[in-house]
């Protein structure tokens, strides 16, 4: 086993390790960060001048400056500094920006889509049209589609 969680990083305890209590903190504020991960926008390259503590974003593909090497990550100021959770493939994010959910897949960030019932047509099949309906509300109680 190594000295790190395999998905989320997310540093382990040692057998014998000294001040125990900063590996455990930092695990703990990593969770919180990646846990119902909430981002306050998608793909900034330049990290904030004045970040709250707890906020967080989605890394560009060419971040610089305190975000370097960190692309495509979850970026979220601490009171100790960044901290960074790299994207795995299918990890889900609440964007605030644009109100909608973002996962991470096939190597990029995708926002939800937006899509409208069906109207118009010559054609009227109530049947179809409640059953996509009925998917729609579904999609977007999921946070897999905006409304």
């Amino acid at each position: 086993m190594g000295n790190t969680t395999a998905r989320l990083m997310l540093p382990l305890i040692e057998p014998g390790q000294a001040q125990k209590e900063l590996a455990h903190n930092e695990a703990l504020v990593l969770l919180d960060m990646a846990v119902h991960a909430l981002v306050e926008a998608i793909g900034l390259d330049t990290p904030p001048a004045a970040p709250a503590e707890g906020q967080a974003w989605i890394t560009g593909a060419m971040p610089g400056g305190a975000w370097t090497g960190h692309a495509l990550a979850l970026a979220g100021w601490t009171e100790g500094g960044w901290r960074f959770v790299a994207a795995r493939e299918g990890l889900a994010v609440w964007d605030r920006a644009s109100a909608t959910a973002a996962r991470f897949v096939g190597g990029s960030w995708r926002r939800a889509g937006v899509i409208a019932a069906p109207a118009g047509g010559t054609t009227v099949d109530a049947e179809a049209r409640a059953t996509l309906a009925a998917l729609l509300v579904e999609l977007q109680a999921q946070g897999l589609v905006a409304g």
